[in-house]
């Protein structure tokens, strides 16, 4: 299962992007290499997968917007490599959807499908039972 296809990522960073950074047979690049993308994308998943899974079972019935996001911004980090300055908006976006995936692991965010909670068992009411009163009023009769 993929979180992102690679139009998702032609839809968000232009395919003349994904040309110059896919197209490495061709001067001056001219086609989206196919195989290049599918590799960013399959490496992008697997590092959701890893964080996701911690919380989550895989696959999801169900992926989020966000986790297309997520795969996008991850896939175009993979896709610059070394060039990807550390200052650049590309490694930010990176680094930001790394945080909010170890948030996932964490617990501290939730993937909301926006579904139905199940009901609460009981109705949602508190019930407890102890063990019966040792002191009770006929016991402690004549004391």
């Amino acid at each position: 299962m993929t979180y992102a296809s690679q139009q998702d990522l032609i839809d968000r960073f232009g395919a003349q992007e994904l040309i110059q950074l896919t197209d490495r047979t061709n001067m001056p690049p001219s086609a989206i290499d196919d195989t290049v993308v599918t590799r960013a994308l399959t490496d992008a998943d697997a590092l959701i997968d890893g964080y996701v899974g911690k919380v989550y079972d895989l696959p999801l019935p169900n992926p989020l917007p966000v986790l297309t996001k997520t795969a996008a911004d991850i896939a175009r980090y993979f896709l610059h490599g070394k060039a990807a300055d550390k200052d650049s908006p590309v490694t930010a976006a990176y680094n930001q959807a790394l945080s909010w995936l170890k948030d996932v692991s964490k617990g501290l965010v939730a993937l909301d499908d926006g579904g139905e909670e199940p009901a609460q068992a009981g109705d949602g009411a508190v019930r407890m039972r102890g063990p019966d009163r040792v002191f009770t009023r006929d016991t402690l009769r004549g004391l």
